[in-house]
């Protein structure tokens, strides 16, 4: 799959919590394409619940992701029903070792987009939101660059 030749028909973003990039990336693709792209994400080992912070600057953009429950990789091995996804996009380096061993059960390809944990981000309420937001803004750029068809013409 090269950029730009539009989306996959499903995407795991993976992260290694599961509570804050990988999510926000799943919302975002969701609120990009809709129903078009099967979308999920997991994490190596799962947080107890979605970042607060997460939640806050997603709602900014119109999604929800408040009442996501982090997954482990495992959840989706186990379901046989729709297949492996088309692609696995990690976000953390433990995500992407664990997705290259989970090739082609789990997803028929992994990429690797290095994006920073925000919940490492020191500093006042409003500076720490502006990390998460940067984050969300680069997975928005890295969704629209990777998976949107170019313009002929």
């Amino acid at each position: 799959m090269s950029r730009g030749e539009g989306p996959p028909r499903s995407v795991l973003f993976a992260c290694t919590h599961n509570s804050i990039r990988s999510p926000m990336a799943a919302e975002l693709m969701r609120l990009r394409f809709g129903p078009l792209v099967r979308v999920d994400s997991a994490g190596v080992r799962p947080g107890e619940e979605v970042s607060a912070m997460a939640a806050f600057v997603i709602d900014e953009l119109g999604g929800d992701i408040s009442r996501v429950r982090p997954k482990p990789f495992e959840s989706f091995e186990e379901d046989e029903g729709e297949g492996p996804f088309e692609l696995i996009v990690s976000l953390s380096p433990e995500a992407h070792h664990r997705a290259l061993d989970l090739v082609p059960k789990l997803g028929l390809a992994a990429e690797y987009w290095p994006t920073f944990d925000p919940s490492l981000a020191e500093g006042s309420r409003e500076q720490v939101l502006m990390e998460y937001r940067a984050v969300r803004d680069g997975l928005v750029r890295r969704i629209a660059e990777r998976f949107e068809r170019p313009s002929t013409g």
